[in-house]
């Protein structure tokens, strides 16, 4: 191999591969080493450097240094410390490093040489462009990419995305969408997996982010920033929905997503398989947005459950099909959009379901309380449904209650109170160990008292626990858990006295 055939080629590989030209230089290095090996009948060590301006390459023989007191495996790749001193005197050496002298090189190389040489290149070049890929695509997960339909199979269809293969799975397809070799297709980069064969790029088309993106294509105006999307919710090829925000109070948001005759709304359907997309303005009131969200269907009350994060949407039984959606779509849909559970329901069921509740809480304070149905009734008529309520709202309000004067308000407070009291004391006796996990070996009150706050109050409880479950409940090092376990465990391998003493007897 001439100086030219190593700048040709270097040049060549370099620009076909898009790879950087010193990484073609290191492969050809690599090839050229393997081709001088196989030209020695030993089994040596050979390193290669090649001029990256001329193309003149020059190989060396090398031999690892060991220790002097160390077994040389290989006396053709390894040389001891002392016998490099004496071998190469002018040269610096340390343990670990190699000591070399120059080879002969040749212009050409036989056929098995040059065979193993052109596996190396391709090998190295091959690596060099996984590599490349990794690097180009590992920060693109999460954004639009667009590439042309290679080849479709059962499992997958394959797509040509700036000369790179990837995978969009079926798994991944829209609903009903058929894809041809030769279709353009915009996607999701979902995944870059580092496998043996490569990295492999995971396209997904199912996934909202596919919808936002495409609108900050086809719209200027979110492209910009000027319009805010702030969620998107998708039956893929079927429906979706998105909340949409204006920066510009003069611009309107949902109007600028359509478009003039609906062109950009639709640009974006048809590349989504025409999925139908609803397009919401966007209200920080979350009730407020619900009933958007549910369009066309209307709305006529919501009930809000904090605690729980879902709301009882009340609706007119003629509107409840709508409102539902084929299948649950829509509200389906308005719920993934909101982040709130959402339970459609007439007028008629929502006022059983009120007075179901209403009877639980008049039954709890009855007990809770020790009052009478009469009394309790009016205590969840007024809104007083819990004994925290009526322990600590302002006396007036007790006292604003039809029918309620000082001396029942005095009572109902007192009993709360009196409640509330018990209640805790009782939460705080959970919490109290047993006296047989504190007087246990090993045990110190900090630690029973940490086991007690955990449900684990008595020695039976601990024994009971596996170490990685304790570890992980109570946070203490696993070493500790596992002595305490054992030591709580030790009743169990006793003999019980009435079995020893008729053993005695």
């Amino acid at each position: 191999m001439t100086k030219d055939d190593v700048l040709m080629m270097a040049d060549v590989l370099s620009r076909e591969k898009d790879i950087d030209r010193g990484i073609v230089f290191e492969a050809i290095e690599a090839a050229l080493a393997t081709a001088t090996r196989k030209r020695n009948r030993e089994d040596i060590e050979v390193r290669v450097e090649i001029d990256r301006n001329t193309g003149d390459y020059k190989a060396f023989r090398q031999w690892e240094i060991v220790e002097d007191d160390a077994a040389v495996e290989s006396p053709a790749r390894q040389m001891t410390f002392a016998g490099a001193a004496i071998s190469y005197p002018d040269d610096t050496h340390e343990m670990g490093g190699f000591v070399e002298e120059p080879l002969e090189t040749v212009a050409t190389f036989g056929r098995i040489e040059a065979q193993a040489a052109k596996q190396v290149i391709s090998q190295k070049v091959r690596e060099a462009e996984r590599a490349r890929v990794y690097e180009d695509f590992k920060d693109r997960i999460g954004q639009m990419v667009q590439g042309v339909v290679k080849r479709v199979g059962n499992r997958e269809a394959i797509i040509d995305l700036e000369g790179v293969e990837a995978s969009l799975p079926r798994s991944n397809w829209i609903d009903r969408e058929v894809l041809r070799s030769g279709d353009r297709v915009k996607s999701i980069l979902g995944e870059v997996r580092t496998e043996p064969r490569g990295p492999q790029l995971i396209l997904d088309r199912r996934c909202p982010e596919l919808v936002v993106k495409l609108f900050q294509l086809e719209v200027p105006e979110v492209g910009q920033g000027v319009i805010e999307i702030l969620g998107a919710a998708r039956d893929p090829g079927s429906r979706a929905k998105i909340a949409v925000r204006s920066q510009d109070s003069r611009i309107d948001p949902v109007g600028a997503c359509v478009g003039i005759r609906g062109a950009r709304v639709q640009s974006v359907s048809n590349e989504l398989n025409l999925e139908r997309i609803d397009i919401i303005t966007w209200a920080d009131n979350p009730a407020e947005f619900v009933i958007k969200a549910l369009q066309p269907a209307e709305v006529e009350s919501i009930i809000v459950d904090e605690d729980s994060h879902s709301m009882d949407v009340v609706v007119d039984e003629q509107q409840q099909s709508l409102a539902i959606g084929r299948g649950g779509q829509n509200v389906r849909l308005a719920s993934d959009l909101s982040g709130w559970t959402l339970n459609i329901m007439t007028d008629e069921a929502a006022a059983e379901k009120a007075e179901q509740e209403a009877q639980q809480a008049s039954e709890r304070l009855m007990t809770q309380l020790n009052i009478d149905a009469e009394v309790a009734g009016v205590l969840v008529e007024e809104g007083f449904v819990t004994p925290e309520e009526v322990a600590y709202v302002p006396v007036q309000e007790l006292l604003d209650v039809e029918g309620f004067d000082q001396d029942l308000v005095d009572q109902l407070r007192t009993r709360a109170r009196d409640f509330l009291d018990i209640r805790e004391i009782a939460e705080a006796e959970n919490l109290r160990p047993e006296p047989d996990l504190l007087a246990m070996d090993g045990m110190d009150e900090e630690t029973a008292t940490l086991f007690a706050s955990k449900g684990i109050r008595s020695m039976e409880d601990l024994a009971e626990c596996a170490t990685d479950e304790l570890t992980e409940l109570t946070g203490i090092e696993e070493e500790r858990a596992g002595t305490l376990i054992m030591t709580a465990r030790i009743p169990w391998f006793e003999e019980p006295e009435s079995e020893n003493q008729s053993v005695e007897a």
